[in-house]
């Protein structure tokens, strides 16, 4: 028996061939394979008109064998908005507020509660509270681990949150309780480096060299202290109770460094005066962490802070 030999046409039409292909399936619109009937071809709440139907060709017939119409043929499929909401966006659910939240906390506590944890305790050393001294030494952990780690951690977070003056006050703290922490640890030798004797580096201490170069470091803090102070006008008054506590002890800390180097039995009375300076800075500090706390439990009792950002008219109100 002959074989038949049948015509292949398409896209891919290449030589005549007899092998045998099964008969093609009658054509369709392709605009109706995913759409809702209740939707039209056009996007309309309308129902698409029904397909008449095909007639199957006979199995030898060219056109069972025929390609399925170009691309360019089918029409173009419209998605009404909200099927497009339900299917990609789920935008209901996300407009109703019932989607995941997500929020940044308050990073001004954490790097106040470094503050006040290594600024009090040198407050009461320099003041000599219960006969304590030596400059705050004993305090050297709390100035690295809790000073200047959490105050770095809140200026780089209120940095993340565009603050830019919490993050420069929270961030140069940070770096200056590394700073004084490093100079009183020996492993630095800031100290034992003027020792006039090597197997004594404490002995640095008392030298001229060591007290007038430190005493530099407090007067530039000092200055530091003055730009934050004239800036928290802006604030509230709080702000402006610690950092004219923080200025008036960073002078008084020049002096005391100053005096010392000279030799002047009046030193031990102006660090008294720095540690009572200091510990002003620290009772404000203390009253602004407990206002922000009470804020962020929601507790029925607001502390207020003394808004001052009307007192100082802005630059951009102006114009």
């Amino acid at each position: 028996m002959s074989a038949t030999v049948y015509e292949i046409t398409g896209p891919i039409q290449r030589s005549r061939s007899n092998y045998y292909k099964p008969p093609m399936p009658p054509a369709q619109r392709y605009e109706s394979f995913y759409m809702d009937e209740k939707y039209g071809a056009n996007g309309l709440n309308q129902p698409l008109p029904p397909t008449p139907p095909q007639p199957t060709p006979p199995p030898h017939h060219p056109q069972a064998f025929a390609s399925p119409p170009p691309f360019q043929d089918a029409g173009m499929v419209s998605i009404p908005a909200d099927m497009f909401d339900r299917m990609f966006l789920k935008s209901q659910e996300l407009a109703a507020g019932k989607g995941i939240h997500r929020q940044f906390g308050n990073p001004t506590p954490i790097a106040i509660v470094g503050f006040l944890l290594a600024l009090s305790p040198l407050s009461c050393d320099l003041m000599g509270w219960r006969g304590a001294g030596g400059n705050g030494a004993a305090s050297i952990g709390a100035y690295f681990f809790i000073g200047g780690v959490l105050m770095l951690l809140g200026g780089f977070l209120e940095w993340v949150a565009g603050n830019t003056f919490p993050f420069v006050v929270f961030a140069s703290f940070g770096g200056f309780w590394f700073s004084y922490g490093a100079t009183l640890l020996p492993f630095f030798n800031a100290f034992g480096a003027y020792s006039p004797d090597p197997t004594d580096i404490t002995a640095g201490l008392a030298t001229k060299g060591f007290n007038a170069s430190f005493g530099f470091f407090m007067l530039f803090m000092a200055v530091l202290c003055f730009i934050y102070l004239i800036c928290s006008l802006r604030t509230n008054i709080v702000f402006v109770i610690i950092f004219t506590g923080l200025f008036g002890g960073f002078i008084f800390l020049t002096a005391t460094f100053f005096l010392t180097a000279e030799g002047d039995t009046a030193a031990s009375r102006i660090l008294y005066i720095a540690g009572a300076s200091t510990f002003m800075a620290d009772m404000a500090g203390w009253y602004l962490l407990s206002a922000l706390l009470l804020v962020s439990v929601d507790f029925p009792i607001r502390l207020p802070l003394g808004d001052l950002s009307e007192w100082i008219p802005s630059y951009s109100s102006r114009g």
